[in-house]
């Protein structure tokens, strides 16, 4: 019975020195989880990803990725490429040269990298802008999307304020993407 009662507390004192707590456990498989790890890169943004070259891309709490609340208004800004349409807090508003009049190409990861300016309700001209131009669609996932003669209009998700044009004369997602002027056409610079 001693025998026994001497394995028994070998054993017990085995089984305790070698696990440990769930913590140190947890701490002591850390290194080796993380030695197969390897930080996403830092590659080009290439056509179809979701996420930019650099920069954040717009996140459900950003105001261009937020369900709308009423009328999106839209107005003319100038900036280094001109006069040129912008809406939510001032953020650049572009075209995208494979979407068919009236109809958006852009869905998914690309709506991801190129959110849609979207509204509830007619939206609204803004001082520069020409309100008969401007026109709404529906998108295939039921949201509203403002266009501008007849361009369905983005956000670009590296654009992070007002002034920011980095979408400009961007290939990306099978074609490419400008600024709008006021006039309804591709911005130049």
């Amino acid at each position: 019975m001693r025998k026994l009662l001497y394995a028994g507390v070998i054993t017990v004192g085995l089984l305790a020195s070698g696990c440990g707590s769930a913590e140190e456990h947890d701490n002591a498989a850390q290194p080796a989880a993380n030695e197969h790890y390897t930080e996403p890169s830092e590659t080009p943004y290439e056509s179809g990803s979701a996420t930019p070259e650099s920069g954040a891309p717009a996140s459900p709490t950003s105001p261009v990725m937020a369900t709308p609340t009423g009328p999106a208004k839209i107005d003319v800004a100038q900036t280094s490429l001109g006069k040129i349409l912008v809406g939510i807090e001032g953020r650049t508003l572009y075209l995208f040269t494979e979407d068919k009049k009236d109809k958006s190409a852009c869905s998914a990861a690309c709506a991801a990298a190129w959110p849609p300016a979207l509204t509830l309700g007619q939206p609204q001209a803004g001082t520069g802008i020409n309100g008969s131009l401007l026109g709404t669609i529906k998108r295939e996932d039921g949201g509203t999307q403002i266009t501008y003669n007849k361009h369905p209009l983005y956000y670009y998700a590296k654009d992070q304020k007002a002034g920011d044009t980095a979408g400009q004369n961007v290939k990306d997602f099978g074609g490419e993407w400008y600024a709008v002027t006021p006039e309804g056409k591709k911005a130049k610079h």
